[in-house]
């Protein structure tokens, strides 16, 4: 029972598609472009952890959504993961700095 728990591996059904998706968000999350990323979120009038509004408004990039509708439903939720994830890894002067979108209201 000593050992942690650890998700499991899911395979991807379109490999390419879904790193094009995962490379948008890598991209918005990565340290030359999160604070923009995080401005374009706060003009927008956007929270942070609503991915879908995030995704549909083209702040991951023009084609991020047309490519993440194309995906399964398993590479959806694991796209989701993976930004909710990104979105927990914000340096945390950033993150007090953009509290607004971090905040639950």
């Amino acid at each position: 029972m000593s050992s942690m728990y650890q998700q499991p591996v899911l395979p991807i059904s379109d490999p390419q598609t879904f790193n094009a998706v995962k490379g948008a968000i890598e991209a918005s999350f990565s340290l030359g472009q999160v604070a923009e990323f995080l401005t374009s979120l706060e003009r927008s009038k956007l929270r942070i952890r609503d991915f879908e509004d995030v995704l549909g408004k083209g702040n991951l990039g023009a084609n991020a959504a047309a490519e993440y509708s194309r995906l399964s439903n398993a590479d959806q939720g694991q796209i989701r993961e993976l930004y909710l994830a990104g979105l927990e890894h914000v340096a945390p002067e950033l993150r007090e700095k953009f509290f607004k979108l971090y905040a639950y209201y």
